[in-house]
């Protein structure tokens, strides 16, 4: 399976089970379009007749670079066949442990955005905050489920975390005391809306966390829309300060800005391009996911608009890039010569399987996206996984599991989307929202623009020296 766009003057074609890219000239883009379906012959016929009115188009030139592609094609990088169908099948039979939790420290918050889809921190439930009893049950029954996974990975949630910050200190420093008894690592990451920023809280959180994630929408107007402190004020004012303060102190560790976009703001890049200016540079955009019966739902008559916006996103960042201002993208990070293994390409995000999300009391759920939907709680911390059927469930589900993947260029990047996406949409975690798949589509098609727009870049800087 191949596909093949055009972007930003370049002609890309992708090789979906080589993973192989391409860039061409047009006259090589036209022929690897008909080669899967049609003779040699009627190939060159065809291609005789689109460049008639050029001459420097000759049927040598043709017939060279047909024999261009079928090199390509005998290198395995056109054309190539599906080899992973079948690794699919074993990937549902295989074992898995338990690799990541995320643990809802706090179903409360200190804001109260418009589309949060916790229900303004709550779940859908009682406030509530993890004790420090079942913080340490959760690192405890993270280590004795693990396996082999030397990497354990604990993500901070909310609500807002930061409203339970004396049990995150204490859950951190249970973790590290337990690293080398069994020979694990611990990589921490929080999320939080930064209103409860201090000099303790940074100091804290830039010595023991591996990534943080700030969130912020963008301009002032957009982010005080939807993001509210409980009495109704916007937070952008009070925020801002904090978050440059935190990042300046952060040094090199990661962090992300992130924020998420609405119909509201469908020019998104222009509050990507404001969180930049402010001196941000590791950015992240999401769409948002909400009832289509909000005003602020995105809808597909926004389609076009978002993905001009994505291009526009792209253009911009190999502009500043080559200015000496450039951010990344989380989204347009996409490592084309090496990145994840196939067994995560195929499965995804290990939701349900190698992830899940810890409730204040202990409850557990496939990821802090099903908490508080009881048909998918699966356990809890002191009896483990009851419901195993959910747990399969999740281990079966992967882009050759999904009908509507089968023909998709893009299934080994996407993995077949997010099941708490999916099952929002469509009532199944093994259905497909389609309205993300085509967002995602488009993502794939810029960052992969912006790798090969680099590629070139770096070889000629190369070639000039």
């Amino acid at each position: 399976m191949i596909h093949q766009y055009k972007l930003n003057g370049y002609n890309i074609v992708l090789d979906t089970y080589s993973g192989s890219v391409h860039v061409v000239d047009d006259l090589a883009y036209d022929i690897i379009g008909l080669y899967e379906n049609t003779s040699k012959e009627a190939i060159i016929t065809k291609i005789l007749e689109k460049y008639a009115q050029d001459p420097d188009i000759l049927e040598k030139d043709i017939q060279d670079t047909i024999a261009d592609v079928e090199e390509l094609v005998r290198d395995g990088q056109l054309f190539t066949e599906d080899e992973f169908k079948d690794l699919s099948i074993d990937l549902r039979k295989r074992k898995t442990y338990i690799k990541a939790l995320c643990l809802n420290v706090a179903h409360t918050c200190n804001l109260s955005c418009d589309y949060c889809f916790a229900s303004q921190g709550k779940y859908n439930g009682d406030r509530a905050l993890m004790s420090f009893e079942v913080g340490k049950k959760a690192i405890d029954f993270l280590l004795e489920n693990s396996g082999k996974h030397r990497n354990l990975d604990i993500d901070f949630f909310g609500g807002e975390p930061l409203m339970a910050w004396k049990v995150v200190k204490q859950i951190v420093e249970y973790a590290r005391s337990k690293e080398a008894e069994y020979k694990k690592v611990f990589r921490f990451t929080f999320t939080t809306n930064g209103m409860l920023l201090n000099d303790e809280v940074t100091e804290f959180l830039n010595k023991e966390m591996h990534n943080v994630v700030l969130s912020l929408d963008g301009r002032k107007e957009v982010h005080d829309r939807l993001r509210k402190t409980v009495t109704g004020k916007g937070s952008y004012d009070h925020i801002i300060p904090k978050f440059q303060a935190f990042v300046k102190k952060r040094g090199d560790k990661e962090y992300y800005v992130r924020g998420t976009y609405t119909h509201n703001n469908v020019d998104f890049t222009n509050d990507i391009f404001h969180i930049a200016d402010l001196g941000f540079d590791k950015l992240s955009m999401e769409p948002v996911i909400s009832d289509p019966k909000e005003p602020y739902a995105l809808t597909e008559d926004d389609l076009p608009e978002i993905y001009h916006q994505y291009e526009i996103l792209a253009k911009e960042m190999l502009k500043r890039g080559e200015e000496g201002n450039g951010f990344t993208f989380y989204h347009y990070m996409l490592d084309l010569s090496e990145g994840p293994c196939i067994q995560k390409r195929i499965s995804g995000c290990g939701s349900g399987t190698e992830y899940l999300a810890v409730t204040p009391w202990g409850e557990l759920f496939p990821c802090h996206q099903f908490v508080g939907d009881e048909e998918y709680s699966m356990g809890n911390l002191w009896d483990g996984i009851t419901k195993h059927e959910i747990h399969d469930e999740f281990k079966t589900s992967n882009c050759y599991s999904k009908p509507e993947c089968q023909d998709c260029w893009a299934k080994l990047y996407c993995s077949g989307g997010c099941p708490a996406n999916a099952l929002h949409a469509t009532g199944s975690i093994n259905g497909t929202y389609d309205f993300s798949c085509d967002i995602f589509r488009k993502r794939v098609e810029c960052s992969m623009m912006v790798k090969v727009a680099e590629s070139l870049r770096a070889m000629e800087d190369q070639t000039a020296q």
